[in-house]
C-alpha cells in the first residue's frame, strides 16, 4: 500500500464524521475528504467507483451507516443499502485503488447475553434487523477487501447529533 495522502470520511455529517471534521486541520499532512450521503451515495456501486477515481482516494473511514435501530424494522431496504451494501462496495472499491477501508460497526452483531466482553472471535447472533445488516456489511466488507479494518463500537457519542448520553442529561435536567 502506498503512502496516505488523501482520505475520504463518509457520513460526513454524523456524529462520528462530525468528530473527525474538527481533527481534521490536526493532520495538515492529509487531504480529507468530507462527504455527506447527499454528496456521495456510498449505496451506488457508480458514485463510489467514480468518487475514487476523480479524488485518487487512498483510505475511506467509513462513518456512514443507518443508525435508527427501531426504525430498521420498517425501513429494511434502507438500512440494508447503508449497512450492507455500501460497505461492500467500498471495500472493492478500496481494494481495486489499493486503499485502506477502515469500517465501523456496532455490538448489536451479538446477542447480548455475555457476561463478558465480546471480542472478535466471539459468535455473532443479531437480535434486531439492525444487527444483521450491520453483520452483513461486516461480512461484504472483509469479504471483498481483506485488508479492511471492522471497528465494532457500542455507545458513539460526541458533541453532535443526537445520542445516549445527551438524551439521558437531558431527562436529569
Amino acid at each position: 500500500m502506498a503512502a496516505i495522502k488523501n482520505i475520504l470520511v463518509t457520513g460526513a455529517n454524523g456524529q462520528l464524521g462530525s468528530e473527525l471534521s474538527v481533527l481534521a486541520p490536526s493532520f495538515p499532512q492529509y487531504n480529507f475528504f468530507f462527504a455527506s450521503k447527499e454528496e456521495l451515495s456510498i449505496a451506488n456501486e457508480t458514485s463510489v467507483k467514480q468518487y475514487f477515481a476523480a479524488n485518487n482516494i487512498d483510505c475511506c473511514i467509513n462513518c456512514a451507516a443507518y443508525t435508527a435501530v427501531d426504525n430498521a424494522e420498517k425501513e429494511r431496504e434502507a438500512a440494508f443499502a447503508a449497512n450492507a451494501l455500501a460497505p461492500g462496495y467500498l471495500a472493492a472499491t478500496c481494494k481495486e485503488h489499493n486503499a485502506l477501508l477502515i469500517h465501523f460497526s456496532t455490538d448489536y452483531v451479538f446477542a447480548g447475553d455475555s457476561r463478558a466482553p465480546y471480542n472478535e472471535e466471539d459468535a455473532t447472533a443479531p437480535l434486531n434487523y439492525y444487527g444483521e445488516t450491520k453483520l452483513e456489511g461486516e461480512k461484504a466488507a472483509l469479504q471483498n477487501n481483506d485488508t479492511t479494518i471492522v471497528i465494532r463500537t457500542s455507545w458513539v457519542y460526541s458533541s453532535f447529533g443526537k445520542n445516549f448520553v445527551k438524551t439521558m442529561i437531558r431527562l436529569m435536567t
